[in-house]
């Protein structure tokens, strides 16, 4: 059934007792981007010394022909770590960026990043590192950091604003903090950390991804019951709260999904900038949303991450650069021109 809400045309999808309205603009765009997103992975798993035909890659995943290991365990890994990772980071996004009510409200600005960098370059420099380690570190690290920024950001007339210049003075707190870490650990300690802060995809394999992916889908599968209350927050803290809303348990369920998004993906592969910054952006202007829709947010995460990863191993084939390398040089562009445009429409 269609009908009009505030002027949009939805879709209402009814089960039983239950009933969901799906904006249709946002259902069409989504299911662009997710096309998309499938057609880049197809391109992934094509892509190596020797081009895959569509034919050659749907033998493998049957598990028939020469290119059976190549194509299920040296690149299925890779692109479904760079889909599944993009949509984490585009979710966290989208979650910071719901709560800031601001464009700069990203892990990667406000310091949950560096803070996730942290935990893990403690794990590695003190404890050995293994992956469980890793993760848990990652993890208390960016729990840490986005404790900091909330509490030094609290006040009664604080907005979004506030929070960012606190992240962006921790970020640069922490990122001091882990150069330190690095400069004082053995030679092949921070040869290691340094070239995975970077962020990378590359000899990602199944034994790292499947804990990582068990955990962003625990948090991607609970998305659902908060995208409600986050449009209905989007409105502004009066209006959430007369349609009761509790701002108080919402701001703390997002900065945890938040945080377990990004980290996670930092445990396997390193800090990858620009994704969580601009991937809600995007979506928001492709379905003309008033908020920042998850969905379109998550989505738009999976289609740059993979676009990104293909060009870190065409640029300099055969040498793949780490994936980070590229999103931090198209992330400092899309800054520049984010900070340009807020500054000129004020």
């Amino acid at each position: 059934m269609m009908r009009d809400t505030k002027g949009m045309r939805a879709l209402v999808l009814r089960a039983g007792p239950f009933s969901a309205a799906v904006e249709v603009r946002t259902a069409v765009t989504s299911a662009a981007l997710l096309a998309a997103a499938l057609a880049l992975g197809l391109a992934g798993l094509s892509h190596g010394p020797t081009w895959a035909t569509p034919g050659e890659i749907a033998e493998a995943m049957a598990g028939r022909g020469d290119a059976v290991v190549v194509i299920t365990q040296w690149r299925l890994p890779r692109v479904a770590a760079a889909l599944v990772f993009g949509a984490a980071l585009g979710l966290a996004g989208a979650f910071f960026q719901n709560l800031t009510r601001n464009p700069l409200g990203s892990p990667d600005v406000i310091g949950l990043d560096a803070g996730a960098y942290t935990g893990a370059l403690i794990v590695i420099t003190v404890l050995g590192g293994t992956a469980a380690q890793l993760a848990a570190g990652s993890v208390l690290g960016g729990l840490l950091a986005a404790a900091v920024v909330y509490a030094l950001s609290l006040h009664r007339r604080s907005g979004g604003l506030r929070l960012i210049v606190i992240g962006i003075a921790v970020n640069a707190i922490l990122t001091a903090l882990n150069s330190w870490i690095v400069l004082r650990s053995e030679l092949e300690v921070a040869i290691a950390a340094t070239g995975w802060s970077a962020g990378s995809l590359n000899g990602v394999d199944w034994e790292d991804l499947l804990p990582a992916f068990a955990v962003i889908g625990v948090l991607m599968a609970a998305t659902p019951a908060l995208a409600h209350t986050v449009r209905q927050a989007a409105l502004g803290d009066e209006p959430a709260i007369t349609s009761g809303v509790a701002l108080g348990r919402l701001r703390l369920l997002l900065v945890l999904a938040g945080v377990g998004c990004t980290a996670t993906v930092t445990a396997v592969a390193g800090p990858i900038v620009f994704i969580a910054l601009a991937a809600p952006q995007i979506g928001r202007r492709l379905v003309a949303a008033p908020g920042i829709p998850l969905l379109p947010a998550a989505l738009t995460g999976a289609v740059l991450l993979q676009s990104a990863d293909l060009g870190a191993q065409l640029l300099f084939a055969p040498i793949a650069l780490p994936v980070g390398v590229v999103t931090t040089v198209i992330g400092g562009c899309y800054l520049i021109w984010l900070l340009y445009r807020e500054v000129r429409y004020k």
